[in-house]
């Protein structure tokens, strides 16, 4: 059952004061942060490991980190920030563990879909060939952000995806600002030579 909050804080006011909550041990309030962010988590974790299985693992996880660790939270921090951080972290060691056990998958579909690629969705009244053609963008916007190296991947995905601050994102990944930018334009530089076809 979830706890009853104050629905005239702002969100982050909101978060703050579940974070209290759940440090004083009141676990169930655990239910009224995966409501607020479930979602968004899952759609990170979408595009950095592209796989919705695989995605779905590391929420869970996520939320079981963020209720074990929770007496490490500090209450002038964001908490999505530290969140997101959180999700990074498990989705670099997914990563490594991925490249040291690699598996030959047999699926034909891309499990990812469309929207949790951060992209829109065709319209219901586009022609069927621009349909064809959006998703076929997708998929090939999707193959060039996985095929970036992970440093670079991390922050397109939280800047460009995520709409997170360069200085957010800088929080999350425990680099500098500068670092952040310096890898954005890389990312992007690599993007444009990747998709220049589609462009």
């Amino acid at each position: 059952m979830s706890i009853t909050t104050d629905a005239a804080l702002p969100p982050e006011a909101q978060d703050r004061a579940d974070m209290l909550r759940l440090q004083a041990g009141q676990d169930a309030v655990l239910n009224d942060l995966m409501a607020r962010h479930a979602a968004t988590v899952f759609h990170f974790l979408c595009r950095m490991v592209g796989n919705e299985e695989d995605a779905n693992d590391l929420a869970q996880e996520t939320f079981v980190r963020v209720f074990k660790s929770a007496k490490s939270f500090r209450v002038e921090q964001k908490f999505s920030t530290w969140l997101f951080t959180i999700a990074a972290n498990l989705a670099r060691n997914h990563h490594r563990w991925r490249v040291r056990h690699p598996q030959l998958s047999l699926d034909v579909e891309n499990p990812v879909t469309e929207q949790t690629l951060g992209s829109t969705l065709p319209s219901a009244a586009l022609a069927p060939n621009e349909t064809a053609l959006a998703s076929e963008r997708a998929v090939a916007v999707r193959v060039a952000v996985q095929a970036l190296p992970e440093d670079l991947r991390e922050a397109i995905v939280l800047c460009e995806w995520e709409e997170c601050s360069v200085a957010e994102a800088a929080a999350i990944l425990e680099a500098t600002p500068k670092a952040v930018e310096s890898r954005l334009y890389r990312a992007r530089h690599v993007l444009r030579e990747q998709l220049k076809s589609w462009l």
